[in-house]
């Protein structure tokens, strides 16, 4: 990314309001809070390479988006394409994130790097008090241990990203920091209201007629 892009210390969204219980249960319900998610698959059984070789050569090899459906929500939307409980991959994770009108994540950090493919829309990150903008087609690169929140600066339209990250090599060797420094908003904002998150996959960042 130029370095004009950078700009210290980036506006932070407002507190979130009230803590009332649904928030509180649609919270807990949000796909990184849930306690019972599988990060490594579990190695065990009979020590049989070929065995294994014959399973993975089993598992079907593209993962079809319509039988993947969007989580979370109501601002920021997550549909996990392929994570170790899935059985092909033990070392990374990918994922598609959807950014509504004006909608921000969550602020946190943890040890492994990421990188947000954007596939259309304009927004910037904070990682480490430091402003980062991307438009469709950048590569934003979350380094190590970096405290990070991604923005849709955008108001009027949303921001879409493919995310493939090495969380789970990291954790299989013990690398277990993360943490959480701002919750995600869960309170439908001006900008946002009436947003419904695009399940179709278009070529998003893709001009009709080709470049």
């Amino acid at each position: 990314m130029d370095d004009d892009s950078r700009v210290t210390k980036g506006a932070q969204p407002g507190s979130m309001g009230h803590n009332s219980e649904a928030l509180e249960e649609k919270r807990a319900s949000l796909y990184h809070n849930k306690k019972d998610r599988v990060f490594v698959r579990g190695i065990q059984g009979e020590y049989n390479v070929q065995q294994e070789l014959d399973r993975l050569r089993a598992v079907p090899r593209v993962r079809k988006a319509k039988e993947t459906a969007f989580i979370d929500g109501p601002l920021c939307f997550s549909r996990h394409y392929v994570e170790p409980k899935d059985g092909i991959t033990q070392t990374f994770h990918m994922h598609l994130e959807e950014y509504a009108p004006g909608a921000s994540s969550q602020k946190h950090g943890h040890v492994n790097e990421a990188a947000f493919y954007i596939l259309d829309g304009d927004g910037y990150e904070i990682h480490d008090g430091i402003r980062y903008d991307w438009h469709a087609g950048d590569i934003a690169i979350v380094h190590n241990n970096c405290v990070h929140q991604h923005f849709n600066a955008s108001t009027t339209k949303p921001a879409r990203a493919l995310v493939i990250k090495t969380k789970p090599m990291y954790l299989f060797l013990n690398m277990l920091f993360q943490k959480q420094v701002k919750e995600r908003p869960l309170e439908v904002t001006p900008e946002a209201e009436g947003f419904t998150v695009r399940e179709i996959e278009e070529d998003l960042n893709h001009p009709k007629g080709g470049y």
